[in-house]
Parts: C-alpha cells; structure tokens; sequence
C-alpha cells in the first residue's frame, strides 16, 4: 500500500475506497495550503524586510504545516495512553507489544515523560506509534496538565486506562482530554483483581459523574462498546507442581495477559477507519495552523488594510452619491463590496474566487441583519428620491439640486459605512484562515464526517467536530 500504510494488519476486506478518497483529499488540501503559504512568506519577505520577527514566526507555522503532511504521508497512526499514577499504562502498552519494552513498577511515577514506541502489526512494517505518558495526577500538575494537552492534540486515538470504580480526579482527567475531540477508548485495567465489572455499570458510573457535575454541559464521547476489559499484567497466581520423584511443591507463576480484545478493537478501527481517522486529524491541525498564519497575517497588514477599507468606503460612497439611477447605484455598491472583498484576501495573501467573495459577502449581509436592511431599504428609498430631483431638477433646477444633494449625501453616508463594515467583517472571516473552497481544510472535513459510516468512532464525534 502506498504512503507507508498497510492493510496486512488488519483483518481482509477491509473498506479501503472510502478512506482512500479521504486519505487523498486530505493530502492535496494539505499540499495546496502549505504551497500557498510558503509562497506568500517569499513575497511578503521582499515587501516587509523590517517584519524579520513575525516572519520568523510564520515561518514556524508553515514548518508545523509541512510536518502534518509529512505525518500523512508515512500513514503512521498515534494511539497515546492516559491515565491516572498506578493503573497499568506501561502494562497496557508492553501486552499490546507482547514484550516488557517499557519498564512498569508498584511504585507511583514509573514513567516520568512521554515515550513512544512501534506497534509492528505484521511483516515488521510499522503502523502505529504507541505514546506512554506520566500519570495524569502526579506532582507537577500544571506541567503535566500541559503535557497531556500537547500529546492528545497529536494523537489519532486516546487510551484512558483505569482500573477500578472511577474516581472523581479520574473523571476531571477524561473530561479534559474530551476537549481534544479525538476517537477515545475506556480501558478496564486488572479485570482479574475486579470480576465483577461489565461495561454497562462502568459506563452508568461515567453517566452518573456527568449528569452530576452542574458546571459542565458534556457528556460522555464514547459508548459501551468503546470500554474494553483487560488484565495486562494479571497478578501471580500460586499452582501446585507435582514432580516425577512424588514431590509436590508450590510456585508463584504469572498467568498470560489477557489483552486480546484490546488488540481486536484497535485493529478493528485501523482496518476500517485508519486513513479516514489519519485524514481527519491532519485536517484538524492543518485548520488551526492555517488560522495562525492567517492572524500573524492580518497583523503584519493591519495598516494597510485599514487603509483600504477606508478607501473603498470613500469610493462607494461618492460612486453610489454621483448615481442619479435608482437600483443601479445599489448594484454598483455591491460590486464595489466585492471587489473590496478581493482586494483584501489579495493583501493578506489567501486568495478567493469571484464566486467564493460573493458567497461571503452574503454571508456577512445576513449574519448582520440591519447592515442589509438599512443599506438596501434606505438605498431604494434615498435612490428612488435621487431619481424624483433629477427628474425635477429640469424643471425646477434649485429645489432639484437640493432634493438630489441632501438624498445623494444621506444614502452615500450609509453605503460608505456599509463597506466599512463589509470589510472590517470580511478582516474576521479572513481571520480565521482561508479553509473555505473545493480543497479547504474545513470543507474536507466536512465530507470526512458526512461520509463515514454510524459505527466508525468518527461518527460519533460528529457533532462535536462540526461545532468546532
């Protein structure tokens, strides 16, 4: 398979069409994002030779950029594992590996710092990248706090080990990680020292916390099947060993761990989400990089851009003043919008189509109501009035003149602000990066959730994803 991922892993017939096209359409949104920036850096680089620091730090950004596409094209999958000091981490991750790789104690803080090691499915090829990190309640909390936000952020998949009746510091923990808005397993650790435990009374207790908590309005992001039972590191057990001479003695002796169903459910979501999870994610950081550059952006050309705006303003108001044609004014005021529309994602280096500035411009028309109907009522009515004085001024030319002259400065007044507020909302779309179009982030995205099927785990992310 190309792009470092393989299917060998995973169970046959796997749906590879579908996340193929994500796979894909993600990488070439990726691409067009990193070439247009990096592009813009040069040019805004010979423009702006005194802005060496903020340059630097676009730069930056364009780096992070080109390192999520890099991560997409080796296909490689990071699955990181939280939790609270004491619950079995390591274990989790050296019986999924089915060696002793990391070390693993019954003292607290065995692991002091994220570490990752490869999870080879089959044939020695690579395909995903376990991540062990400290215990989520260990000293140092604000570091740690910062550490777990860092990790889960460029994970795919989150691991929550616990192990026992969840706590309430269990719970605090897995409400933060739930802000990343990434695919979460619950992880049942020492299920041979608690036989009782089934998914369902696991899931109630997390229900019952939540519902509980009148301060937060979230809910659990993940299902009963998504909380699996294991015993990584099952405790000794003493068996009786009889011996050919009739000795009988007794031996401490460490049964396997019991991690298949692990195994099964992570294979099981690589098979038939992998690329699409890989896709998604990409898209993500992508998102928020794009929206960076394009603050540092607005920054660099705040000036200048307040200038234009101020420009355009003038011109459409002496334009729409000067037209003595009702309706046709309006119409010259919206292309003036338009243009001005352009001309500011040319300054900030995010280009838009004609179709794409029309799209905004209606866009920030309706989500301002009285921007619209002020403009476009009290245009027609002040149009309508230039239209009477010029009529009259053949006949009477000093009332004429004066009837035009006062409906001419009033509706020039409401239009030259109009496009003040055009472009001053057009500098807060821009702000947000330029994600729209057939190859933005956010419509990529878009499709990613729509397309995939009701029981993949991106599924049941949707509405968190789509309110991001």
């Amino acid at each position: 398979m190309p792009n470092g991922f393989s299917d060998k892993g995973v169970s046959a017939g796997a749906p590879t069409n579908l996340q193929d096209l994500h796979f894909g359409r993600a990488r070439s949104s990726l691409k067009q994002a990193l070439n247009r920036y990096t592009q813009q850096i040069k040019y805004r680089g010979k423009r702006h030779a005194d802005a060496v620091e903020l340059q630097a730090t676009l730069k930056i950004d364009c780096d992070r950029l080109s390192s999520t596409l890099e991560k997409l094209d080796q296909g490689l999958i990071r699955i990181a594992v939280f939790g609270l000091v004491s619950r079995g981490k390591s274990a989790v991750i050296n019986a999924l590996l089915g060696q002793k790789i990391l070390q693993t104690g019954p003292l607290h803080g065995v692991t002091q710092y994220p570490r990752s090691v490869y999870w080879s499915a089959a044939n020695g090829q690579v395909q995903i990248e376990l991540i062990d990190t400290p215990g989520l309640d260990e000293v140092g909390g604000e570091s740690r706090a910062s550490m777990a936000r860092e990790v889960a952020e460029q994970a795919d998949l989150i691991l929550f080990v616990v192990a026992g009746d969840i706590t309430r510091t269990e719970y605090q923990a897995l409400s933060q990680l739930q802000t990343a808005r990434k695919p979460l397993i619950l992880v049942f650790n020492k299920v041979d020292l608690y036989p009782d435990q089934d998914r369902q009374s696991i899931y109630r207790k997390l229900e019952m916390l939540f519902a509980a908590d009148r301060l937060s309005s979230e809910r659990p992001l993940l299902a009963p099947e998504d909380i699996v039972l294991v015993a990584a590191e099952p405790a000794p057990m003493e068996v009786r060993v009889e011996w050919e001479d009739g000795r009988v003695t007794h031996e401490w002796e460490a049964p396997p761990p019991q991690i298949d169903e692990l195994k099964q459910k992570l294979l099981e979501i690589l098979n038939r989400e992998g690329k699409s999870l890989l896709a998604l994610n990409a898209l993500r950081q992508a998102r928020e990089t794009e929206a960076n550059l394009a603050r540092k952006t607005l920054k660099l050309h705040r000036a200048e851009a307040e200038n234009l705006i101020w420009q355009f303003a003038k011109w459409k108001a002496i334009a729409v003043a000067a037209n003595p044609i009702a309706g046709l004014d309006l119409l010259g005021g919206a292309v003036t919008d338009l243009v001005l529309i352009r001309e500011l994602a040319k300054l900030y280096g995010l280009p838009i189509t004609n179709h794409e500035a029309g799209k905004l411009l209606r866009s920030i028309l309706w989500s301002s109501g009285s921007l619209l109907v002020g403009e476009v009522g009290s245009g027609l009515l002040f149009g309508a009035g230039k239209s009477a004085a010029a009529v009259a001024t053949a006949f009477d030319s000093f009332s004429g003149i004066l009837a035009y002259s006062s409906a001419a400065v009033a509706q020039a007044s409401l239009a030259g602000y109009g496009s003040y507020r055009v472009g001053k909302a057009t500098q807060v779309y821009l702000e947000q990066g330029c994600t729209w179009g057939p190859q933005g982030a956010d419509t990529v995205i878009q499709e990613i959730l729509q397309q995939v099927d009701a029981k993949t785990v991106i599924h049941r992310l949707r509405r968190e994803l789509e309110g991001q």
